[in-house]
């Protein structure tokens, strides 16, 4: 047992599959599976912090302990539609809780059997783990994205403390893409004045290709509200002093915040694009 599982709360849940109403664009989900409440990668910049999902202090892990039997009992309903399952949007299913647990695997076995698609988000090499129950889903479709804000481990440990340096999920997406799983980056956020230059948007998407990825999903900017916002200003007071002063001059109560150098990324994206053909 590892010192993921200190502090761990169990709550019964009343479903585990929430439709989406409207059409996910990104990453064609029909429906969003969250087998835990919280996050233990600590991201600075996390946006289920915001005060508009009631979720409080994210760092308390509470663990869905009904989530299989859920699963189980809403994939068997008849008219349920086929559409993609989605996990990874408000928190990433791959925390360290999840080594101890597995409520991923044991999820990801239970959708194989139904042939349900897939799609996970993360920032964690731990997914090479179900790396054959991902091979299955396949047959019907599965895909991994992989968010990489920055290629700098050091600056990653300090925006990204809890999760997988950006290397290690770089190797992860190599081994993924190397058993026909289809994968991929979702290149987001790009928080201004700190990680939103065109050096480091070159060296993910090329690292990303090299490692065998198949698209990249980009944002240049980063989004902010009421709950993220503070804890986010009060990242950047401890890491990047004077940092806040300008985001407050230049943002002011935006929810989108997008960097000042957006048509120089979005330049070089699609030079990149042609170039590499992702």
């Amino acid at each position: 047992m590892t010192d993921s599982m200190e502090e761990i709360n169990y709550i019964e849940a009343k479903t585990i599959l929430s439709p989406l109403r409207k059409g996910d664009s990104w990453f064609g989900i029909g429906y969003n599976m969250n087998l835990y409440r919280g996050c233990q990668h600590g991201c600075i910049y996390c946006d289920t912090r915001s005060k508009c999902y009631r979720i409080g202090d994210i760092s308390r892990i509470a663990v869905k302990k009904n989530a299989m039997a859920l699963l189980e009992k809403e994939l068997t309903v008849k008219r349920k539609k086929k559409a993609t399952i989605g996990t990874g949007s408000m928190n990433d299913p791959y925390m360290p809780v999840e080594k101890d647990l597995q409520l991923v695997r044991n999820a990801l076995e239970i959708i194989s059997r139904f042939r349900f698609p897939v799609h996970v988000i993360t920032k964690s090499s731990l997914i090479e783990r179900d790396c054959d129950i991902l091979q299955d889903i396949s047959q019907t479709y599965a895909a991994v994205s992989f968010t990489i804000t920055t290629t700098d481990n050091e600056l990653a440990a300090k925006i990204e403390p809890g999760a997988s340096l950006p290397a290690e999920r770089l190797r992860a997406m190599e081994k993924l893409a190397d058993k026909g799983i289809y994968t991929g980056v979702t290149l987001m956020p790009l928080l201004p004045f700190i990680n939103d230059t065109t050096d480091n948007l070159e060296s993910i998407i090329r690292q990303a290709v090299d490692a065998g990825a198949s698209y990249i999903l980009p944002a240049f900017g980063m989004t902010l509200r009421e709950g993220s916002r503070d804890y986010y200003y009060q990242s950047l007071e401890r890491l990047f002093p004077g940092l806040k002063m300008k985001y407050e001059h230049l943002f002011k109560s935006e929810y989108i915040c997008n960097s000042p150098f957006s048509k120089d990324l979005l330049e070089c994206f699609e030079t990149l694009k042609s170039e590499l053909h992702f």
